[in-house]
């Protein structure tokens, strides 16, 4: 997908986002993991429009659950890394296309589950608590600016 360029390129500088990847210890729906959160924090995540992702053959979205920190004033949104939903556009005639049913927004990290960002330019992820025995510790990561999910992020932001 190549993402609509709406800012002139040269005006811009672009810094990398610091996003954190959630992996979880079982499979459980979205609705459980988040009820599980909502009850060990004062955030309080809650599913916003989801992010669609228009392919050649298939439109995906992925869902997305946000919380506001009161004291901070910090915005954290969950991003998940599958597919939750394709809807296929067109029918596929080419063998090897490349493009399936199921998409991930890193496809090098298809073992994680969520993808964690912040408002804040250094985001602190510690001060969601995550329930125990069932998430892995948050992996920091970096996106640079020539990454696809680096634009989409930006986009929805």
């Amino acid at each position: 997908m190549e993402i609509q360029k709406l800012y002139d390129l040269d005006d811009i500088e672009f810094e990398d986002i610091a996003i954190g990847l959630v992996r979880l210890a079982k499979h459980i729906p979205d609705h459980e993991f988040f009820y599980k959160i909502n009850q060990n924090n004062d955030l309080k995540f809650f599913r916003k429009q989801d992010i669609v992702f228009h392919g050649v053959f298939y439109d995906y979205y992925f869902s997305r659950f946000e919380a506001y920190h009161k004291f901070t004033k910090t915005c954290f949104t969950f991003i998940s890394n599958k597919s939750t939903e394709s809807k296929q556009k067109k029918l596929q005639t080419e063998l090897f296309s490349g493009e399936d049913n199921i998409k991930f927004l890193l496809n090098n990290q298809v073992d994680v589950q969520y993808i964690l960002h912040s408002s804040e330019q250094f985001p602190d992820f510690s001060v969601i608590l995550l329930p125990e025995n069932l998430v892995f510790p948050i992996q920091d990561y970096t996106l640079g600016s020539e990454e696809e999910l680096y634009q989409i992020i930006q986009y929805y932001e």
